[in-house]
């Protein structure tokens, strides 16, 4: 039975449920509300949420003004940590929303720390343009939320672009 170890946020647990309704046999770790031992995990699947911690950021913050207020700082040490344990164990790892942004800072990358207008109705969904004509990856989306107040500026060494939203 797949586990995979998460810090998952309690308004996300309903929509996770659903969206793996279908594959039962999927067990989820939540480090949020219990002790995680990744030595028992399949994966990591690193969630969506608040702004990662400026104190993990790899670059200034020219105004503190801009980040979430409800930043996690427990969070990011554990995400951080697990990420790169899993690298070291070569667990596959499925970063979604702020979870792409904290990986990219966890391997040395930086951020575009604020995207104005990134609550605008009209900015939700974009086309996703593929940047290769093969890929090891086994589904692809025609479109994806990008009202993400932060993206991913300088990417983190060792990393690739497989695909892009604007």
């Amino acid at each position: 039975m797949p586990n995979l170890a998460t810090w998952m946020q309690e308004k996300d647990e309903k929509w996770f449920a659903r969206a793996f309704a279908s594959h039962p046999e999927v067990r989820f770790s939540n480090a949020r509300t219990s002790d995680v031992a990744l030595a028992e995990a399949d994966g990591l699947l690193l969630t969506g949420g608040p702004d990662v911690a400026p104190s993990f950021l790899h670059q200034e913050v020219p105004d503190l003004a801009i980040l979430d207020v409800d930043t996690d700082p427990r969070r990011d040490v554990w995400e951080f940590q697990t990420v790169k344990a899993a690298l070291e164990r070569g667990l596959p790892i499925l970063a979604i929303c702020k979870g792409m942004q904290l990986f990219n800072v966890a391997l040395g990358g930086t951020l575009h720390l604020d995207i104005p207008g990134h609550n605008a109705p009209e900015m939700k969904d974009h086309d996703v343009q593929t940047l290769r004509t093969s890929s090891a990856a086994t589904h692809r989306f025609e479109k994806v939320n990008s009202s993400h107040h932060q993206a991913i500026d300088r990417l983190a060494d060792g990393c690739e672009v497989e695909a892009w939203s604007a």
